[in-house]
């Protein structure tokens, strides 16, 4: 079979780490965007009319693309914006395109540089996850712990749009601190929320933030609330700290990514 969908039984040697984790929330029945994940054995055979067809299953126009090797994001290792992302994309032509530019991205010189900062010597076996895009109106990133100090403390960093501004520092997000516990303990509301990563007809875009949206919290207190109980729920399926990407669509919150938090990030 040249894909497995979230809702069937793999392991991450066959669609590697993301792939793995996303199947194994949604089968949880957590709030994960349907899609597919296509093994790394199966990349230079699929063809656009087999792609083209599996996309008839996401109740989407626009899907997003993304890496998942074997080695990406496990517990020793985070090669989290190493390789690439591709988002909102529609067709079986433009997303063969996409799967064959993610799985090369492994041999990128910035992806060989990485593994040969610890002494990982063979490219890894680049499977690649293609799911349905959420358009959101906020999304961000969950620490469960401190990445500057480690400490127990969760971090909660989102801005409007795309958490790709976020990843990216490309602006300076809202930011909450929270006990183990879910109390917070400090807020932050950036007032430099002044641009925003969103879809356009192919691809993403940059726009400007209306002044008036910039100060205001992108996520109210329901919502952060959810977002919290997600990651402990992810902590308890993978049995460790997890670093979770989120988007929040007309209210409700999907979970992106999860992966195990690792001090080992991209250079």
């Amino acid at each position: 079979m040249s894909v497995l969908w979230f809702d069937e039984s793999v392991t991450p040697e066959v669609v590697g780490g993301k792939g793995y984790r996303l199947s194994v929330m949604s089968k949880r029945g957590l709030p994960v965007p349907n899609g597919f994940c296509i093994p790394a054995d199966c990349i230079k055979t699929i063809s656009p009319a087999e792609i083209e067809r599996e996309l008839a299953r996401i109740s989407s126009r626009s899907v997003a693309v993304r890496s998942s090797a074997y080695e990406e994001d496990g517990r020793g290792y985070s090669f989290a914006g190493v390789y690439k992302t591709i988002l909102n994309i529609s067709g079986g032509n433009e997303v063969w395109n996409a799967v064959h530019e993610i799985y090369k991205s492994a041999y990128d010189a910035a992806a060989q540089a990485y593994r040969l900062h610890f002494g990982i010597a063979k490219p890894p076996e680049m499977s690649v996850v293609v799911q349905l895009m959420v358009q959101p109106d906020a999304a961000g990133v969950l620490f469960m712990q401190d990445p500057l100090d480690g400490s127990d403390r969760m971090i909660v960093e989102g801005s409007w749009g795309l958490g790709e501004s976020v990843v990216a520092g490309e602006i300076t997000p809202d930011r909450w601190t929270l006990s183990r516990d879910g109390k917070i303990i400090s807020t932050q509301i950036s007032n430099n929320k002044d641009t925003a990563a969103i879809p356009g007809k192919s691809g993403t875009e940059q726009i400007e933030v209306p002044e008036h949206h910039r100060r205001i919290p992108c996520l109210n207190g329901d919502t952060l609330d959810e977002i919290v109980k997600l990651a402990r729920c992810c902590e308890r399926l993978f049995d460790s700290p997890q670093d979770l990407e989120w988007a929040v669509a007309g209210g409700k919150v999907w979970i992106l990514q999860s992966r195990p938090i690792t001090g080992k990030r991209k250079l």
